[in-house]
């Protein structure tokens, strides 16, 4: 008899076996509540942008927060959760993952600007939930750094259960991945052995490849606009459009974000000229860890720094990174957050955020801003998300014990005023999993167990 190991690790036939998967989907699979208005009360709520209210309530009608408060009284017909001795804060955001994304580079070709991360957006990756489960509601997913210029991103929400346009989050700028130092040089220059070298393999190449691309953008620019005033009888073949261009364009008419993957700050610097030379704006340098060096330089550039905490020395061009690094570009005047590139990272960046307050002296409500208002300023959606204002998109999270803490765990978490993720629910989803898991196995091995009863 033929047997195969499941992804639960036991043998089981493939009939169980994929019995079992679709338990295991529909543990994860949590259906949003229904409900117009919610009630969540007796919480230490903490705003980020108005300060803390102590036994404070918030009231979520339509999927957007109504009111925030101390003396707001419960709607009739309103679901009431209770949160005495709880924790409320905004819905984490990170500003750089790869999750839900089973195609992160594309390898052969320096520029890949046509490619899409939209295109390649996995729904059922598990990693949605487990964020979700940290207290992740929101990720800005990105193209890998092989190429000086790379796909397009996608900002989603992390809506467990919805399909692919479910999970986009509507409205959101779009956005585009560049990279310097190592990585796309060391692509070029060590490729796959099934890959062939490629230019470029110097970080002075990976400069030349961006300013070639931007100028053949300007131009194709000027080609179209040239076109575009001609009058009507004139117009006959337009030019020939070019996928790879075409965001480039969008760039430099300030119409789509540049997230920069960077770490040693004489690219960061080189980069800020080409950008100026153009006559656009980095909106985020991604990684960043040299960025204490220049801060002053990227304050004065307008573009944001989206660091991690304490990570250094797993290459050579990150062995200056400093844990004071993102308090040392806030107190410059950047606008800083903490982001994962990791789908293990992401479910703590609560705590990742807390280092600042000990490596930096930042303040509670700064601290929290480095994984909610200010990503979302840095995605230019933080008149949606980011903060606990009337208004804004109910995404919340309601921890047992304070959000820096490291014991706090994410009891329940909303996004626009649906429950997607709950922990009781969780842990009696598991439990009953478990035991149809034991039921399975037991029917193996005893096959006529079932008929005997």
């Amino acid at each position: 008899m033929n047997q195969r190991i499941s992804p639960l690790g036991c043998s089981l036939h493939s009939g169980l076996r994929r019995n079992t998967v679709s338990l295991l989907l529909a543990l994860l699979l949590i259906t949003p509540l229904a409900g117009q208005e919610i009630l969540i009360r007796n919480a230490t709520v903490m705003t980020v942008s108005q300060g803390t209210y102590d036994r404070a309530s918030i009231l979520i009608r339509d999927g957007k927060i109504a009111a925030v408060g101390t003396d707001i009284a419960a709607p009739q017909g309103a679901e009431i959760v209770d949160a005495s001795g709880k924790f409320v804060i905004p819905g984490i955001i990170d500003c750089h993952s790869h999750i839900a994304s089973d195609s992160v580079n594309e390898l052969a070709l320096n520029v890949t600007s046509m490619t899409s991360i939209r295109d390649v957006l996995n729904p059922s990756d598990f990693n949605i939930y487990r964020e979700l489960a940290g207290g992740v509601t929101t990720a800005n997913i990105m193209h890998g750094s092989a190429n000086p210029i790379g796909g397009t991103n996608a900002v989603i929400k992390l809506r467990w259960g919805k399909d692919v346009d479910g999970l986009l989050f509507q409205g959101a700028p779009p956005g585009i991945k560049l990279a310097l130092g190592e990585n796309p040089k060391r692509v070029g220059s060590n490729p796959p052995e099934d890959r062939p070298r490629r230019y470029p393999a110097s970080r002075i190449g990976v400069e030349d490849v961006i300013r070639s691309a931007f100028l053949a953008a300007r131009e194709y620019q000027q080609q179209w606009e040239a076109w575009e005033r001609k009058p009507e009888s004139e117009k006959r073949i337009p030019p020939r459009k070019d996928l790879a261009l075409e965001p480039l364009v969008e760039v430099l008419r300030g119409e789509r974000l540049v997230h920069a993957h960077c770490y040693r700050a004489d690219e960061i610097l080189m980069l800020i000229r080409l950008a100026e030379e153009f006559g656009f704006t980095i909106a985020t340098f991604q990684h960043v860890l040299e960025g204490y060096k220049v801060a002053d330089r990227i304050a004065q550039h307008g573009a944001g720094a989206s660091t991690f905490s304490d990570w250094w020395a797993y290459k050579l061009e990150a062995y200056d990174a400093i844990p004071f690094n993102a308090a040392l570009m806030m107190r410059s005047g950047v606008l800083v957050s903490i982001n994962s590139d990791s789908a293990e990272e992401a479910r703590h960046l609560n705590q990742e955020a807390a280092k600042s307050m000990k490596y930096g002296g930042l303040t509670e409500d700064e601290v929290l801003a480095l994984v909610t208002l200010n990503p979302a300023r840095q995605l230019r959606i933080d008149d949606r998300v980011g903060s606990i204002e009337v208004g804004k998109d109910a995404d919340l999270v309601i921890y047992n014990r304070h959000p820096l803490s490291v014991y706090a765990v994410p009891e329940q978490v909303y996004i626009d005023g649906q429950l997607y993720f709950d922990q009781e629910e969780d842990r009696e989803r598991q439990h009953k999993l478990e035991t149809e898991k034991q039921a399975l196995l037991e029917d193996e091995r005893n096959p006529g167990r079932r008929k005997a009863e």
